[in-house]
């Protein structure tokens, strides 16, 4: 990593995981494989922004615990990249268990619970598919008849978010901002 850390896919520990490190990455994947529309792609750190923000509106009394969970809720593709789930399984290995392993490290490294409890876990995959509406619809060129089918329809009242993919270094400065804003209060 550029902080001079070395992470080991296999055996991750928390020790060796720095939110500089996870900002950074995060801020250079590409969601949608790049295919969005802008100057810049829509990054990884970005979705994870607007998941956060997202998980609020559905669920404003939130602990700040769960809000700094969602925020990292992809923190592994800092490592691993952001894969396609029908590609993950093909690729051979176990790579869901390889992502919870990187997980669990970054919980901890943060003093998060290791395991996400299962209604959070269903909140977070409720943004995450909202987010993946908004970003199918405003920046992949998806009809808002196919986003709903592949994604579900956002709930009324909820505000749709104005996407704009950032250069690297604007996403990476949101992340850290959003970051900071949850983690230096704990």
């Amino acid at each position: 990593m550029l902080s001079g850390r070395r992470l080991d896919l296999l055996e991750p520990s928390p020790l060796d995981i720095e939110i500089d490190d996870i900002a950074h990455g995060l801020a250079r994947v590409a969601r949608w494989n790049g295919q969005t529309k802008g100057a810049h792609a829509f990054s990884v750190a970005q979705h994870s922004v607007l998941v956060e923000r997202l998980v609020v509106d559905l669920s404003p009394r939130l602990a700040r615990d769960a809000r700094l969970m969602a925020l990292l809720h992809d923190a592994p593709e800092y490592v691993v990249g952001d894969l396609i789930s029908p590609f993950k399984v093909t690729i051979g290995i176990n790579y869901k268990a390889l992502e919870e392993r990187l997980q669990i490290a970054v919980h901890l490294r943060f003093g998060l619970a290791a395991v996400i409890a299962a209604p959070l876990k269903t909140l977070f995959k409720r943004a995450d598919h909202l987010s993946a509406y908004y970003e199918a619809t405003q920046l992949a060129g998806f009809d808002e008849r196919e986003a709903r089918r592949l994604f579900g329809a956002p709930p009324k009242g909820l505000k749709t978010p104005r996407l704009a993919p950032l250069s690297t270094a604007e996403a990476q400065a949101q992340f850290l901002a959003r970051f900071h804003r949850l983690y230096d209060l704990k």
